[in-house]
């Protein structure tokens, strides 16, 4: 590429700024990404129309998807959606509901089961909202615990978890937008930071065994176990979550755990394969320099022959329904990879036009005390951006870049730069009413979609305050440990303040229901 005119200078930032504003004002991320790389091809090229196109497509859109590094990306998806396909048609779900519902005896032990069941399954969002709800209805409809609430776990566990588990598709979505050869290694760095999911998890242990529920929660909750309406507002369009329980009446528990296992290790092995472990290297080592692309797509691949032969030797279902499985499961993975091909060409467009520069030179002018508050000020952005939109991943693909940029010249604050930009996204992915996981955890519980909205927002929000906080702390210290010490402690006073406050809900200790299943 020939340097442009416009190189390095303000100019470079208005393509991801017109792909913030627009997502902003159309709250539609498809648009505001595409057009913001339209923009950077007319900075880029001027008036020479041909320029444009070429640089869009050639440079941009066709050399994202040509970049070997991205194709691995998107054939991990692509098998991942597979994979889910074929466990939803399986039954596994189904049985492993069965099987919990004979086993779990409290309220607090139904609940607890369901936030542990999605930190399992944290290989992807999509695949936790689905199964989840499928499998845990049974059991938290048997204890009385309201559709709205477990909307809540479901969606808390999907987002949160995936975005601090090294082994999934959001890591990788992530690793894909740093550096070559950095990006794992960087997005384990990040884990520790990663306040806003961390302490999403603090909350919902706290709110199980302090049993209590505020704000719009409490309503739901009190309805639920004091006149044994599960749903208040009914969802008129049940069907959508009750889809995700059809399936083979063949499966047992092990059709669901067996992939799973199998999916992880297998990823695993690829990526500690491809980061030398087999060479002599330490397992550690090899897992920090692995390459995720290479790793997943190659462990992934792996996983899903040994997937298809199990179920076909089980006769769970036949090798033609496998079959039939392979273009749902690239269907159900269609909008991620578009968001994810935008993103790529839109960061093919800021480089082109030297935004990392730019932003390097500008950054190097400030003061210390003002770059202590970039993290807390990104992972803000992030929030807005995130909700506004309804994607983490085109959050991802406009902010951490430009957080990249910043750490050229304060590389002491990468980790927590990036994992704001990380939380933000994850904030506003959680709860945004036009979010796809927030969507599909409506779905999964068979909940109102506004009903879990808007019991879920005070909740999310309440952590992402308390995030913003430890990002503050985070930008002037060099160590996770102060910052997440103190959010803890203030998130656990927030809510021992408003378990005693007018309008919360503390469950009462007849709620703790006898097992009614056998």
């Amino acid at each position: 590429m020939d340097t442009p005119a416009l190189y390095a200078t303000a100019w470079a930032v208005l393509p991801p700024l017109i792909a913030i504003v627009l997502a902003l004002i159309t709250k539609e991320v498809y648009s505001s990404l595409f057009l913001g790389v339209v923009v950077g091809a007319v900075l880029y090229a001027g008036a020479d129309f041909d320029g444009i196109v070429n640089h869009v497509l050639q440079d941009g859109i066709m050399a994202s998807l040509s970049d070997g590094w991205n194709v691995g990306i998107l054939i991990f998806l692509v098998i991942l959606g597979i994979v889910v396909a074929l466990m939803n048609l399986s039954g596994g779900s189904k049985a492993f509901g069965n099987w919990a519902l004979r086993r779990v005896r409290s309220r607090v032990a139904a609940e607890v089961a369901t936030v542990l069941l999605g930190i399992v399954i944290f290989v992807d969002d999509y695949f936790n909202c689905l199964t989840v709800g499928s499998v845990m209805k049974p059991v938290t409809d048997n204890f009385k615990v309201s559709r709205a609430k477990l909307a809540y776990i479901i969606d808390a566990t999907a987002a949160p978890v995936c975005i601090i588990a090294p082994v999934s598709s959001w890591a990788a979505a992530v690793s894909s937008f740093a550096g070559e050869g950095e990006g794992i290694s960087l997005f384990i760095r990040c884990i520790p930071y990663n306040f806003y999911a961390l302490f999403t998890i603090v909350m919902m242990f706290a709110l199980i065994f302090m049993r209590f529920d505020y704000a719009n929660m409490s309503q739901y909750e009190r309805n639920a176990i004091e006149n044994g309406d599960l749903f208040t507002v009914e969802d008129a369009n049940a069907a959508l979550a009750d889809a995700a329980e059809e399936g083979s009446d063949k499966g047992i528990v092990l059709d669901l755990v067996f992939p799973v296992v199998v999916l992880v290790v297998s990823c695993v092995l690829g990526m500690v394969y491809t980061g030398g472990f087999f060479d002599g290297a330490g397992f550690v080592t090899a897992f920090s320099d692995s390459d995720a692309s290479v790793g997943l797509s190659m462990g992934a691949l792996v996983a899903l022959v040994i997937i298809i032969a199990y179920y076909t030797i089980r006769r769970t279902i036949s090798f033609t329904e496998c079959m039939s499985c392979i273009p749902e499961g690239m269907k159900a993975m269609v909008p991620p990879i578009l968001v994810l091909t935008l993103a790529w060409s839109l960061k093919a467009m800021t480089d082109s036009l030297g935004l990392a520069d730019f932003v390097s030179g500008l950054v190097e002018g400030m003061s210390g005390a003002a770059i202590g508050v970039i993290p807390a000020a990104l992972f803000l952005i992030a929030c807005v951006l995130a909700f506004a939109s309804g994607t983490s991943w085109g959050t991802f693909g406009i902010l951490i870049p430009l957080g990249l940029a910043i750490t050229n010249s304060h590389p002491e604050l990468s980790t927590p730069i990036i994992a704001a930009c990380m939380a933000g996204a994850v904030y506003g992915d959680h709860c945004s009413p036009i979010s796809d996981t927030t969507i599909m955890a409506s779905a999964g519980a068979n909940c109102n979609h506004v009903s879990h909205v808007s019991t879920q927002l005070p909740y999310a929000t309440t952590v992402a305050v308390v995030s913003a906080i430890s990002y503050v702390i985070a930008g002037y210290v060099s160590s996770p440990v102060i910052p997440l010490i103190v959010g803890v402690v203030l998130l656990l006073g927030t809510l021992f303040f408003l378990r005693g406050r007018e309008g919360s809900y503390r469950v009462p200790d007849s709620a703790n229901f006898n097992r009614t299943a056998e």
